[in-house]
């Protein structure tokens, strides 16, 4: 998911690109025949049809990572024509080995920062799945102060070959909802009570310094550098800010990311904004908000589906992810009402996004049972 990976960790992702490979394969077998059996005249190559397989082809950067492979998988089930980037030469020579039977996917070799190389990767593509991170496995927390100015480096070349890449006419962001819950306070006091956190949000760039919060600074600054370049240029984008990204195996697979967000966690708990989501309804939001983009989709999107609120929660999340459970809670009820009572408490809302998919697709990104958070 970043530049800097472990050896295991890039086996597990190949494997994991294996794994979505055969899958989509099975997918594709299936439709066929159905295709098959209701096709009564031999189909026929129209100039049609190439137009549609170009206006669906789109590029996922870092298409090997945890939420990677998620997207990749739904734009497949889609009907998508996907192409990935991957920024080690050996990664992509084992990936086109494994993916060279499979027509609707290809396998690009790119540095993030490098604009040129990247404006050749996006080159006929029609959208581009910007969700790629930047980490440091070697750092204590997975990411470092080193990692933000990179990350948002990367992101405007991204942007800014995007908007010099005639044949892309949009870019669905991957930013952070760490890039929203770490307001300056002292601007939420005058609102309602208790003052909410949405799509509007963004968390204070001194606050995220002062405490060392480099994932959400840097998340905050690769997304502002993003929107700088789309609004110069007039490129059509919209950014999803997920929570901490779960799913099956969610820590053994996405361990380093899964550490760095969860620095702060205990502040983020007492002020009622841990929260997790699905990888694979995070990867729906992504293919449903760029499907959007060109009617209704728009601007920045919170997605979760679950907000960490009791101890139990916590102390399941702990389990989840090897930490200590007073890393997310404190050292109990006592300790965590005192808390309470001198931190802000927010009212988390994705309302944005679950009316956006409530009209879109039958399952929308929030946890129907947790609607008293959709405000």
């Amino acid at each position: 998911m970043g530049i800097l990976k472990s050896e295991d960790q890039t086996k597990t992702e190949l494997e994991e690109f294996r794994r979505m490979l055969v899958a989509s394969a099975g997918i594709h077998r299936r439709k066929d025949q159905r295709d098959l059996n209701r096709t009564q005249f031999p189909a026929t190559k129209t100039v049609a049809d190439d137009d549609l397989d170009f206006e669906r082809l789109v590029c996922v950067t870092s298409g090997l990572s945890f939420l990677g492979i998620a997207i990749v998988n739904k734009l497949l089930a889609s009907g998508y024509s996907v192409r990935i980037i991957v920024d080690n030469p050996e990664d992509t020579e084992k990936m086109r080995e494994m993916g060279s039977s499979y027509r609707n996917i290809s396998v690009v070799t790119a540095k993030l920062t490098d604009l040129q190389s990247l404006s050749q990767a996006f080159q006929g593509c029609r959208g581009v799945f910007h969700t790629s991170a930047f980490i440091d496995p070697a750092g204590l927390s997975g990411y470092t102060r080193n990692m933000v100015e990179l990350e948002a480096r990367a992101s405007e070349c991204v942007m800014e070959a995007c908007s010099r890449t005639p044949s892309v006419k949009k870019c669905v962001f991957t930013s952070s909802l760490l890039a929203c819950v770490r307001p300056d306070t002292t601007d939420h006091h005058h609102h309602q009570n208790p003052p909410l956190i949405n799509h509007d949000c963004w968390s204070d760039e001194a606050l995220c310094k002062d405490e060392k919060l480099w994932l959400a600074l840097g998340k905050l600054r690769a997304e502002k550098a993003a929107w700088r370049v789309a609004e110069e240029s007039g490129l059509k984008m919209a950014t999803i800010c997920p929570a901490l990204i779960t799913g099956p195996d969610f820590c053994s697979r996405n361990s380093t990311a899964t550490i760095a967000y969860l620095k702060g966690a205990q502040e983020m708990y007492e002020c009622g904004v841990l929260a997790t989501v699905d990888v694979n309804r995070l990867a729906e939001a992504h293919v449903c908000v760029y499907e959007e983009l060109n009617k209704t989709a728009s601007g920045r999107y919170i997605c979760f589906d679950r907000i960490i609120d009791s101890e139990e929660e916590a102390e399941e999340l702990a389990r989840q992810t090897n930490i200590c459970k007073t890393r997310i809670c404190g050292n109990g009820a006592t300790s965590t009402s005192s808390s309470r009572n001198v931190r802000p408490r927010f009212q988390l809302s994705n309302r944005k996004l679950s009316n956006l998919m409530s009209t879109t697709t039958p399952r929308p990104c929030y946890n129907e049972s947790l609607e008293r958070y959709d405000y």
